[in-house]
């Protein structure tokens, strides 16, 4: 079995199972950027393709890899995969749902904290001299209390569920959108109220992003939306970049539209110094906190994503069905 690898080889082989299949594998690693026609030069007969989670897989490479059986992502993303191709041929792919919910979960309240407590600033003023001076000035503006806040979640899939359970002792009001509504006994046992979307956007204090990218998803958050907002409200993103429409977002940060932001991700990646979003004026610029795209990238993450990634290669190798397969194939087709 041929497996070819497009992403960081030393991630992969240190968090690559101690099994029979991942053993036995021959496997070529190739670096995210790697052209199409290497990657075909190098693994043309490969079965199995591992990515990146933010690697393209154009249609072109699908059809020029005449042996595959299975596409799998190393994360939860696989929007930059052409699924559409690969079902055509009935390959699999596959992503690894829910693994990282918790450690995305995580990262989501470091921001909501970070932003309340304006963690960066008062590390800042610390360090400058200005201990006594920040501590006075944070009594008189008022620290406001997670607990204090109601907070609305945009998707209600793995990750904001794992939020919402790790919100409620925290004891603030939880909200929530997305396309379906849960089962009220789902709703009940996260402790969330559903609000269409208009109705979220104006009623919490903190708005936490958790659905992936669509057509319908890119730039949902958007000039209206931030418009709908409360002036003091503040809104955190560790889903995807793209969901953020940027020059609309720095205006509202610019204008005071909103009180402040958190994000985990920006688009595009890498993100440079002069995004719009990044590039702010030294006024506004302590009303955003960043952090560079770690929520799902625990240890604990990558052993159970590498685990499941080679279950499914070992399932497909055996004719069988993997889990997680997000394009509809329901078999694979014989050759």
């Amino acid at each position: 079995m041929k497996v070819l690898v497009i992403g960081n080889e030393e991630r992969y082989k240190k968090y690559m199972p101690n099994t029979d299949c991942a053993n036995q594998a021959t496997i070529v690693f190739c670096p995210i950027g790697t052209t199409d026609d290497e990657l075909i030069e190098k693994g043309g007969d490969a079965q199995i393709l591992l990515v990146d989670a933010i690697a393209p897989v154009s249609k072109y490479l699908i059809e020029h890899l005449p042996n595959l059986l299975l596409i799998h992502s190393e994360g939860v993303a696989y929007n930059a995969i052409d699924i559409q191709a690969a079902k055509e041929r009935g390959i699999y792919v596959c992503n690894n749902k829910g693994m990282n919910a918790g450690a995305v979960a995580e990262q989501t309240i470091l921001l909501m904290l970070g932003l309340l407590r304006k963690a960066i600033v008062g590390d800042r003023k610390v360090r400058e001299g200005y201990q006594i001076e920040t501590k006075e000035k944070a009594m008189v503006e008022g620290i406001v209390e997670l607990a204090d806040c109601k907070i609305g979640l945009i998707g209600f899939g793995d990750i904001a569920q794992a939020t919402a359970k790790r919100l409620y002792p925290f004891e603030c009001e939880l909200y929530y959108y997305s396309r379906t509504r849960q089962r009220k006994e789902v709703e009940n046992a996260l402790h969330v109220t559903y609000l269409e979307l208009e109705d979220l956007a104006a009623t919490c204090d903190i708005i936490s992003i958790h659905v992936p990218v669509t057509e319908e998803t890119t730039n949902m958050i958007n000039r209206e939306f931030l418009n709908k907002m409360k002036k003091t409200a503040l809104i955190v993103n560790t889903a995807r970049g793209e969901i953020i429409d940027n020059e609309a977002m720095r205006d509202a940060l610019i204008n005071g539209d909103i009180g402040g932001a958190g994000f985990d991700t920006v688009y595009p990646e890498p993100t440079t110094k002069d995004n719009p979003i990044v590039d702010l004026p030294p006024e506004v610029a302590d009303k955003v906190l960043f952090s560079p795209h770690i929520g799902g990238i625990t240890r604990s993450t990558f052993i159970r994503a590498h685990q499941n990634i080679w279950s499914n290669v070992e399932a497909v190798i055996h004719d069988q069905r993997p889990n997680y397969v997000v394009n509809g194939v329901l078999k694979m087709k014989k050759s």
